[in-house]
């Protein structure tokens, strides 16, 4: 199977960093692709960045479905910027990490909480905590004076701010597991647990092995209603191969 893991920023390092990561964990049959957009923001720490990204995400789903022959997609933003709509240029599986580390966490643990980045990024998580609907498991969204950059200039200082959040989360949360709340801290899972002494769920992670398990049950995303094909046609100056609706 070929899973297509879309970095929706466009800094090198960061999609370098996830094809490394998914590499070692995905299973032996599993060819991983990870890929940043030709054009978006350098990281997403606003609704505007995110805004920016989700064209160059659709683009990396159309290429895979009609060039790359990709089974499944994983979306490697905390923001899942662009998610629904994704699934709707795709009958095959496509995950956001944030809906999956959501998931993961609420089934190894009776409670968790989210650290991140910047505290601009506070309502931004708080709402995808809310629309996923994990507001009781979800004990606190915690945020770093750190920026979504600073995880590839400066990581060994960025990763000890985390560190100290997830200790906090712990201790006064009375948290029993962390989400970590950008793809910029995926490579870090391991010693971060090793710090902590929780379970520290990783989305990255979490949406590989997801994925694995969807194609696996040959579970493609639903057609039937709301994720069903985009009518052809309807936006103005916009080329789109896509299928038409059945």
């Amino acid at each position: 199977m070929k899973i297509k893991i879309i970095n929706p920023n466009t800094t090198q390092a960061f999609t370098d960093a996830l094809q490394r990561l998914a590499d070692g964990v995905a299973r032996p049959d599993a060819e991983i692709l990870a890929v940043s957009p030709a054009s978006g923001p350098s990281a997403i720490e606003s609704f505007y960045d995110e805004a920016l990204a989700v064209p160059g995400v659709l683009e990396e789903i159309r290429k895979g479905d009609q060039e790359q022959e990709v089974d499944a997609y994983v979306l490697a933003c905390f923001g899942d910027p662009g998610l629904y709509a994704a699934r709707e240029l795709t009958d095959k599986p496509v995950l956001g990490i944030a809906e999956a580390a959501f998931h993961m966490a609420a089934m190894v643990s009776a409670c968790f909480s989210v650290v991140t980045t910047s505290p601009r990024v506070r309502f931004m998580t708080e709402h995808l905590v809310s629309r996923y609907g994990f507001d009781e498991q979800c004990k606190k969204i915690r945020t770093t004076p750190i920026q979504v950059l600073d995880l590839a200039n400066s990581p060994d200082t960025a990763i000890a701010k985390v560190i100290a959040e997830c200790l906090r989360a712990r201790d006064e949360d009375k948290a029993e597991a962390i989400v970590l709340g950008c793809a910029g801290m995926s490579q870090y899972r391991t010693r971060i647990e090793a710090e902590i002494g929780i379970p520290v769920i990783d989305g990255t992670v979490a949406a590989v092995k997801l994925c694995e398990a969807l194609v696996d049950m040959q579970l493609g995303t639903s057609k039937v209603l709301t994720f069903n094909w985009p009518k052809p046609g309807m936006a103005k100056g916009v080329q789109a191969d896509i299928k038409s609706i059945a």
